[in-house]
């Protein structure tokens, strides 16, 4: 079998063209639909009558369904092929995206953002074990990187145009954050369909790689697994009584603090620190994204290079919170403002490194599916509690610095605890294959 450098690089570029552009395009609209709420609230909230904390129950509710579900979803995954049930999960999150624009009641957005979380669980996890099981380990971290990108871009891309779309208010009656969720929804509903044509379930089913690098590659990934240091016995109830993956599901807690606390509120925090249109918001919300994109590609890719993750997954999110209560003690507009682009941008940049080293300590089959699921799930739990409780201090005090000033700290301790938990999970390095 040909094992040369050239021919390793050879395939790992092959599959990053096939698959990562792909992929990167699903995420993308499923992170619009899953955040568009935070732009929509900017004329929905007055017209269904929400506060600042029934808005975030609205919000949080997403994830008290997404994380009920999570665990089973990425198990089915993992025994029918991830081809057929994240074709499903797009198909089911996609009309549910679009019924959206109907709700008239508060109850009625509690009620459609609990089915949205249910329709969408366990596509997250569900691609970061499929990319698992196509990139070995020395490249995984950049892989993940450009997923965790499309998040980004999506941010980027989706907060002006979901701010351009309430521009169609009044459009054949209709208000304009009713025409954002429904425009949003129907792109999921038809990539849906494309990935039942497109979306090979495993290297070996995979025509468009040669039969030697079908051979390798399986080869690989098959011996990366067998040597993780998680074990292969029990199943995926063992990520239960695995102590490091609860672990792991801290250090995923505390920074899904940033990317749920902040990324939700952020256009109401700047409309009111700023006092600008809803359009301009929205572009001012869009920064942070952009930074966060070059931040998680160069965070990935300095790691996969020195094969070096505990500084790697500590410093930015330590620094992180340390700017977010930055940003809040001072009373300088601009400075406030750079401070939660650069706050942000650092959250996000740990985000491919984690799940390398995640992955890296997993096997593979339904115990690393179940274990990612529980991971992402635990992690959700900020999304459940975390809105509310900033939408009642919002309420309670006129600002949102005492909620950022909770998050801050989440933040502190998490890049406090990635600078130990890296080390532990930690398998032998090996030599990373430069695509």
């Amino acid at each position: 079998m040909n094992t040369t450098p050239a021919f390793k690089a050879e395939t790992i570029g092959i599959i990053t063209r096939r698959l990562l552009p792909f992929l990167m395009l699903l995420y993308l609209i499923a992170y619009i639909d899953r955040a568009n709420i935070s732009v929509a609230a900017l004329q929905m909230n007055a017209d269904l009558g929400l506060t600042a904390r029934m808005y975030g129950w609205g919000a949080g509710l997403f994830y008290v369904t997404y994380i009920i579900f999570e665990v089973p979803s990425n198990v089915i995954l993992a025994r029918v092929g991830a081809r057929r049930w994240i074709a499903r999960i797009m198909v089911t999150w996609g009309l549910v995206a679009c019924g959206m624009a109907f709700i008239h009641t508060a109850n009625q957005l509690y009620g459609m953002r609990l089915l949205l979380g249910a329709a969408e669980a366990g596509f997250t996890p569900g691609i970061i074990y499929y990319l698992s099981r196509w990139f070995p380990s020395s490249n995984r971290a950049r892989a993940m990187s450009f997923f965790y990108i499309a998040a980004a871009l999506a941010s980027v891309i989706g907060l002006p145009l979901s701010g351009a779309l309430l521009k169609l208010d009044g459009m054949l009656g209709f208000a304009g954050w009713r025409w954002l969720y429904f425009a949003e929804g129907v792109p999921a509903v038809l990539m849906g369909f494309v990935v039942l044509r497109y979306l090979p379930d495993s290297p070996p089913e995979a025509r468009w790689l040669s039969t030697e690098q079908r051979e390798w590659l399986s080869k690989t990934i098959a011996d990366e697994s067998a040597h993780a240091p998680s074990g292969h016995v029990g199943g995926w109830r063992q990520a239960f009584s695995d102590h490091k993956v609860w672990l792991l599901s801290l250090f995923w807690l505390s920074q899904a603090f940033g990317t749920i606390g902040v990324t939700l509120f952020l256009p109401q925090i700047l409309k009111g620190l700023s006092g600008a249109t809803n359009f301009i918001v929205s572009l001012l919300s869009a920064l942070p994204f952009l930074l966060a994109c070059v931040l998680m590609y160069l965070n990935s890719r300095h790691s996969d290079a020195t094969q070096e993750r505990r500084f790697h997954l500590g410093i930015p999110l330590l620094i992180s919170g340390v700017l977010l209560a930055i940003s809040i003690a001072t009373g300088n507009l601009t400075v406030t403002y750079l401070m939660l682009v650069a706050a942000v941008g650092l959250n996000w940049a740990v985000t491919p490194v984690f799940w390398a080293v995640t992955t890296q300590y997993l096997a593979g089959g339904a115990a690393a599916a179940g274990a990612i699921a529980l991971i992402n799930a635990v992690a959700n739990i900020a999304g459940v509690g975390l809105p509310p409780v900033m939408g009642y201090i919002k309420d309670q005090t006129g600002t949102y610095n005492y909620g950022l000033l909770l998050v801050a700290s989440v933040l502190i301790f998490g890049g406090l605890l990635g600078l130990v938990l890296a080390r532990k999970c930690a398998p032998t390095p090996t030599a990373p294959t430069e695509p």
